[in-house]
C-alpha cells in the first residue's frame, strides 16, 4: 500500500467517526463553492460556472512574485488533450487525465496518492480527442464519465470502485466526457455522439448508488422517465421535424450543464442537429419555426426533481454549419440586480437571457466577421442570410456535392468548449474565441448505427494573419468589448478571474498567463513546456493562494482544424499539473 495512503487512512482512525463526517461533501458545501476559498468543489468554481474566486491576496501588485510549488506527470504513453478542471477538498487534488483516467494527488507535496484507469473496450468513438474535462465530488465519492459512455464512483481516499452505470450503448456512437454536476444529491449527466445520429439526453442518478432516478432527451418525440416509468414527451412529434429524422436527431448534451439555484434550474445545451445537412431536416421552407428542429441548438431549463423542461432558447434554429448549442450557460446578477444568464454560442454572438424564463434579453456578436446572419432580431432569432447556408447537393448536377460556401466562424465556433469567466468585481465577462471561418459544402448522406453521420464536408481558414485567439473582456449589458488579448494559435482553455484584479488562461503554445482585468495588460506568464487546453483554479491554503492548471495539448483543434492545424502541428502534446503559490513573505512585495 502506498504509504501516503496509510498515513491518510491512520489519520482517519484516529480522528474518529465526527471527522470522517466533516471530510464529506454536502450539498450545502457544494451551494457555497465559490464563498469557500479553502477547496474547489465543483466545476466552474460554483455551479453557476462564474469561474470568479473572492481571493485577492494574489493581485496586480504581487502576481509577478508567484512561483511554482509541485508539478505532477500525468505519464506514459498517453499524452494526447488534457482538458480538466482540477477538484481539491481535505489535502487532495483531483485531475481526470486523457482515455479516462483519474489521480488522486497530494495537494501539498504533488505525490501520486492513488490512480484510476478505466479499462476501456475496442471501438469507442470519440468525436474530438480521447479527452475528459473533470469530475464531481460528494460525499466520500469522487465521480467521472469515461468515453465508453459510463459513469463510475470512486471512494475518494482509497479510489475503489462503489458503484458504475452505464449512460448509453458506445456502438452506437455514444460517448462522454464532461464534468458531472451534482445538485441535491443527483448526479446529472449529458452525453457525447452528435456525429453519429444519436440522441442527446440529460439523465439523473442517486449519487450514493447511482440509481437511474429520470432522463430528459432533448430532441422532440422521445419520451422522458421518472422513477422508471414514463413521464412526458420533449416538445410536440413532427411539430418541427420531417418524418422520422427525429429519431437520430443528434443534439448531445456534451458539455454537461450548470445550476441556477435561484431558480432552481439545471441548465444544458443541446448541439448540432443530425445530420449536419440542413436541407435532409428541411420540414418547410418557410422561415415560421416548422423546420426549427427542436430543441437541437438550444439551451434548456430543466427542473431538477422531475427532468421536465421548463424553457428553451434555440440559438440556430434549422443549424446547418454545426454551430451546437452546448456552450455554458452562466448565471449572474446585472448592476441592477437582475437575474440574468449569459452564454457565448458558437454561432458567433453573445446572448443574454432572462434567469425566470429562458427570455430573450440581448446578443451581441463577439467575434469580428460572421457571415451566416445578419444580425439577431427583437426575439432572439437570427436574421439568416441564406446565401451563406451550404448547398443542397440535389440541386447539383451529380448530386452528390452541394454549393460551396465560406462561413465565419468556422464550425469550432467563435467560442468552443472553453469556458469563459465573470468576474463580479468588475461585471465583465473574458471570452476565448476565435477568429476563423470555413470552407463548408453539403453531402447526401444516411444514417447507419456507429457510423458518421455529417453529410457535410468543410476546411477550417484563418480569418487573420496576425491572430486567431482572441480573449476578449464584454460588457453583457452593452456588448462592448472592454479590451482584447490576440494570440497567434487558437485558444481552447478555461478563463478564470478573482477579486485580485486578475485574469488567468493559458495558451496551446504553452503560456500561462495572468492579465489585468481592467485593461489586458499582461501581469506574468510561465511556460509550461505544452500547450494548455485546460481549466486553471485557485484555492488557498496555511494564509497562502494557490493556482493550478492543467498543461497538454491536444483537443479538437489538431484533428478537425484544416489549414489551421498546420499552423499549430509543431506544438508538442504533454500531460502536466502545475500548481503555483505566492509565498507569504512575497505576499505584500511588489
Amino acid at each position: 500500500m502506498n504509504r501516503f495512503i496509510m498515513a491518510v487512512a491512520a489519520g482517519i482512525l484516529a480522528a474518529g467517526s465526527a471527522q470522517i463526517a466533516q471530510a464529506e461533501i454536502t450539498e450545502a458545501e457544494l451551494a457555497g463553492d465559490q464563498a469557500s476559498t479553502g477547496d474547489v468543489l465543483t466545476n466552474g468554481m460554483g455551479r453557476h460556472l462564474q469561474r470568479y474566486s473572492p481571493l485577492d491576496t494574489l493581485n496586480k501588485d504581487n502576481v509577478s512574485n508567484l512561483v511554482p510549488a509541485w508539478a505532477f506527470s500525468l505519464g506514459g504513453e498517453k499524452q494526447r488533450g488534457q482538458e480538466t478542471q482540477p477538484i481539491v477538498h481535505d489535502g487532495i487534488m483531483y485531475i481526470t487525465g486523457s482515455y479516462s483516467r483519474l489521480y488522486a494527488i497530494d495537494v501539498m507535496t504533488g505525490e501520486e496518492i492513488w490512480q484510476y484507469d478505466a479499462r476501456l473496450p475496442e471501438g469507442i468513438l470519440p468525436c474530438c480527442d480521447v479527452i475528459n474535462r473533470g469530475a464531481a465530488i460528494h460525499g466520500d465519492k469522487i465521480i467521472f464519465g469515461t468515453l465508453d459512455a459510463r459513469l463510475v464512483a470512486l471512494n475518494a481516499k482509497t479510489g475503489d470502485v462503489v458503484w458504475r452505470d452505464k449512460i448509453a450503448d458506445y456502438k452506437a456512437g455514444y460517448s462522454y466526457t464532461a464534468a458531472p454536476l451534482i445538485v441535491n444529491d443527483l448526479v446529472v449527466t449529458g452525453n457525447s455522439g452528435g456525429e453519429f445520429g444519436i440522441v442527446g439526453e440529460v439523465q439523473a442518478r442517486n449519487v450514493e448508488t447511482g440509481e437511474l432516478v429520470w432522463t430528459r432527451p432533448v430532441i422532440e418525440g422521445h419520451m422522458g422517465t421518472l422513477n422508471g416509468q414514463e413521464s412526458t414527451m420533449t416538445g410536440t412529434l413532427n411539430a418541427t421535424w420531417p418524418g422520422d429524422m427525429w429519431k437520430t436527431g443528434g443534439g448531445a448534451t456534451w458539455l454537461g450543464g450548470s445550476y441556477d439555484e435561484r431558480t432552481d434550474t439545471l441548465i444544458f445545451g443541446a448541439g448540432n442537429p443530425a445530420p449536419w445537412n440542413s436541407w435532409l431536416r428541411n420540414a418547410g421552407d418557410k422561415n415560421d419555426g416548422t423546420g426549427d428542429n427542436l430543441y437541437a441548438a438550444s439551451r434548456i431549463g430543466i427542473d431538477p426533481a422531475t427532468g421536465d423542461i421548463k424553457w428553451h432558447f434555440q440559438t440556430t434554429p434549422r443549424e446547418g454549419w454545426d454551430y451546437d448549442g452546448v456552450n455554458e450557460v452562466v448565471a449572474f446578477d446585472g448592476p441592477g440586480g437582475e437575474q440574468l444568464l449569459a452564454t457565448a454560442d458558437r454561432n458567433g454572438f453573445f446572448y443574454v437571457l432572462n434567469a425566470a424564463d429562458g427570455g430573450f434579453e440581448a446578443a451581441y456578436p463577439f467575434v469580428k466577421d460572421i457571415t451566416w446572419a445578419e444580425g439577431i432580431d427583437e426575439n432572439g432569432r437570427p436574421i439568416f442570410n441564406e446565401a451563406n447556408r451550404p448547398g443542397n447537393p440535389a440541386d447539383a448536377a451529380d448530386g452528390k456535392k452541394g454549393e460551396v460556401v465560406f462561413s465565419s466562424p468556422s464550425f469550432l465556433g467563435g467560442k468552443n468548449w472553453m469556458p469563459m469567466a465573470f468576474s463580479q468585481k468588475t461585471g465583465l465577462f473574458y471570452v476565448p474565441s476565435n477568429e476563423w471561418g470555413m470552407d463548408i459544402w453539403n453531402e447526401p448522406i444516411t444514417y447507419k448505427k456507429g457510423a458518421a453521420y455529417l453529410g457535410s464536408g468543410f476546411t477550417i481558414k484563418p480569418n487573420y494573419e496576425d491572430h486567431i485567439g482572441s480573449l476578449k473582456a464584454i460588457d453583457p449589458m452593452t456588448g462592448e468589448w472592454k479590451w482584447e488579448a490576440k494570440n497567434d494559435a487558437p485558444l481552447w482553455g478555461g478563463v478564470m478571474t478573482t477579486a485580485g484584479g486578475l485574469v488567468f488562461y493559458g495558451t496551446p503554445e504553452g503560456k500561462f498567463l495572468a492579465l489585468d482585468d481592467e485593461t489586458g495588460e499582461e501581469l506574468w506568464s510561465f511556460q509550461t513546456g505544452s500547450g494548455i487546453v485546460g481549466q486553471p483554479v485557485t484555492w488557498d491554503m496555511d494564509g497562502e493562494q494557490y493556482v493550478s492548471v492543467v498543461s497538454g495539448w491536444g483537443g479538437a483543434v489538431p484533428l478537425w482544424g484544416g489549414e489551421v492545424a498546420k499552423k499549430v502541428n509543431y506544438l508538442n502534446q504533454g500531460g502536466m499539473v502545475w500548481t503555483f503559490k505566492l509565498p507569504k513573505q512575497l505576499a505584500s512585495a511588489n
